[in-house]
Order: structure tokens, then sequence, then C-alpha cells
């Protein structure tokens, strides 16, 4: 019998007007080398991949690009503001990512995910200038995934702004701390996802940035996260290929077992067999 669990991950995540095959989005930085990169990004089932479009980030010394070593036909690429720290930055590199992916052929060229960060020691987001960037992004035709911090009023914010998707943060970019607060993320998805508030069932909820291991993707997912983008965790694994294969698992099994029902938790134990009808005196003794 096909379960409600394992059905729902069969129909995929959307996200605007993208279906993903998998609830994993990775990154294409931070990587050893490009064959380690493709491997790694194999290895995860993504089949939507970040890029940083700041021409720093995307064309090497040699003035190769990192999209050379991509396979455009199999990967939807999800371009990123990644360095910038205003709004009208973060609008000009997506404008400039929408060029770019248009002129390759690549359907990314519809969507962005925006970072407007506010300095270069937490990496953490800018709200004003986040909310700013969204609104006019949206209207000029943009599905734009927020990354925000786990506030659940901002991200109730950047929804109504028209935010595709809100992405808040486990932790600090690259922090490899896990869920830093497990409540936030549990009250954003109530707010956004609950009819009881308004919320819509339907909108995708992905938790972005500072996941280090298997666990943290499950957690997240147990949450009741749609889905997980991670970069760091997997290109500074020591084995990449090994984690990415990992994370690819957790995040599947923590989206089955959130859609499953827990138990709930008790103070005191409960017997797995019942106590009735236990043979407390063996016959004849």
């Amino acid at each position: 019998m096909t379960t409600t669990a394992t059905t729902a991950n069969a129909s995929g995540l959307q996200l605007g007007p993208f279906m993903l095959e998998g609830r994993l989005i990775v990154g294409t930085g931070k990587y050893e080398n490009s064959r380690v990169m493709q491997d790694a990004i194999d290895a995860s089932g993504a089949s939507a991949v970040t890029v940083a479009v700041r021409r720093e980030r995307l064309v090497d010394d040699q003035g190769r690009s990192l999209l050379d070593d991509l396979d455009l036909d199999r990967y939807t690429v999800l371009p990123n503001t990644a360095g910038c720290f205003n709004a009208a930055d973060a609008i000009r590199v997506a404008r400039l990512g929408r060029e770019l992916l248009e002129q390759l052929g690549n359907a990314g060229s519809e969507w962005v995910k925006l970072e407007v960060l506010g300095d270069t020691t937490t990496l953490l987001p800018d709200p004003v200038g986040t909310l700013e960037a969204c609104r006019e992004l949206t209207a000029d035709g943009f599905s734009v995934l927020c990354y925000t911090s786990d506030d659940p009023i901002m991200a109730v914010r950047l929804r109504d702004a028209g935010a595709t998707s809100v992405m808040p943060a486990g932790s600090p970019i690259g922090s490899g701390r896990g869920i830093a607060n497990p409540a936030a993320i549990s009250i954003i998805r109530d707010l956004l996802k609950n009819p009881e508030h308004g919320g819509d069932p339907t909108y995708p909820l992905i938790v972005d940035a500072g996941v280090g291991t298997p666990s943290d993707v499950t957690l997240a997912m147990e949450l009741g996260a749609d889905g997980v983008l991670l970069n760091t965790g997997i290109a500074h694994a020591q084995d990449p290929v090994q984690m990415a294969h990992a994370m690819r698992h957790a995040c599947q099994a923590g989206f089955m077992g959130f859609r499953s029902g827990r138990i709930p938790r008790k103070l005191y134990a409960t017997a797995s067999s019942p106590w009735a009808g236990v043979v407390t005196q063996i016959p004849g003794e």
C-alpha cells in the first residue's frame, strides 16, 4: 500500500512555476574542484542548484564560468544575490542573472534566491532591504525565494510582499550550527501554513543556511519544512560526495517522518504490550 507520505514525496516540491523532483537544493560554491562539485550535486539528487551571479563569484581568474561545469539541460539554475548589502544591488544582480540564463536557455531565468545581507561579520539578512527588494522583484515578474532570519513576523511580511517561498536560516550562513531555534521554525510554519492564522497549507517553506549534518536536515524537515537549501555542509565535508548522499536520504526521511504523524510525548512510560491477560502463574503450580 502506498502511504500518504510516500505519495506526497513523489509529487515533488512546487516553487512558483518550478516542480522540483527532490526537496534538497544545493549550492555550487566552496568545492575543492569542479569534479567534486559535479559528483556531489549528482549524489544529492537535487534538480535545482543555486549559483551566485556576481561576476567575481561566477567567473574565476582565468575567465572560466562556473556554469561551464554544470549540465544546464539537467539542472535548473537558481541564481542568487549573495554578496549584496542593499536592495538596489540585489535587484541589479537578480536582473543580471535573468539576462544571463535567458541567453543560455535555462528556465532559472524566471526565479531568484534573494539575499540582502546586513554586514560581512554575521551575514544575517537586512530585513528592511530584503523586504524592499522582494516587493520590487516580485513586481518585475520574478519568483522570489527569500532568505531571511527566523523571525516569524518577518516571514509573514515577506510572504505578503509576494515571496514565492520564505527561507528562514537554521543558523548563520556556513556556521554548521544546525537549527538554532526549532521553536521559531515551527512558529513560522504555523503562521505561513495554518488556515486558522491566515496561512496556506501549500505555501512552501524552505530552511536555508547553517545546517551541517544529516540530522540537521532531518530536524528541519521534521519541523514541517518543505525543503532544505544548503552548500557548506556538503562542500566542506571531508567526503563531500558521501555527505551529499547522506543529506539526500536525511531530507527524505525527515519529510516522510513529519507527514507520518509522530507519537505524542509523554512523561511516563507506555508499555508496548498490554498488561491485561498477562500470565502471572503457570498452570499446575
